[in-house]
């Protein structure tokens, strides 16, 4: 006699699952085709006419001056509270939602009203200086 043999049972197939729905757009928003959501005409606004830029990076370090005055704008005032300790321009950019070359605008004009003040992030050597290590070699030597 031989053994009965058994059969694998094959897994049932699930069922597609339905898209995820889409997530609402905010009300000051329109959507198309090229901006997928996105509204040009807000950041024209924010920036405004002339588009001029001060020349910092994403590593410029930024940090407030002044308090927000009651004529600055929503996003200066967002900016004005957090670099009350610095923060980079990434950063500005990432926490406010805003494009790099928007912010750069924001900015020039907040070093312009002199709210906020730029500086250049702080370089350290990779290696210390041979001579220190020598001098601190030579002095536990001594001991």
């Amino acid at each position: 006699m031989t053994p009965p043999q058994r059969r694998r049972r094959q897994p049932l197939p699930q069922p597609p699952q339905p898209p995820p729905p889409p997530l609402p757009l905010p009300p000051d928003s329109k959507e198309g085709a090229e901006g997928e959501g996105k509204n040009p005409e807000r950041l024209y606004i924010i920036t405004g006419a002339d588009g001029e830029r001060a020349p910092v990076d994403l590593v410029t370090l930024v940090v407030a001056r002044a308090e927000p005055p009651s004529s600055a704008t929503p996003e200066q005032t967002a900016v004005l509270r957090m670099c009350a300790a610095p923060l980079s321009v990434a950063e500005i950019s990432a926490y406010l939602g805003l494009p790099f070359s928007v912010v750069t605008v924001l900015l020039t004009e907040m070093l312009a009203a002199e709210l906020v003040q730029a500086r250049a992030p702080i370089v350290r050597q990779q290696l210390p200086d041979r001579s220190l290590l020598e001098a601190v070699m030579h002095g536990l030597q001594r001991l």
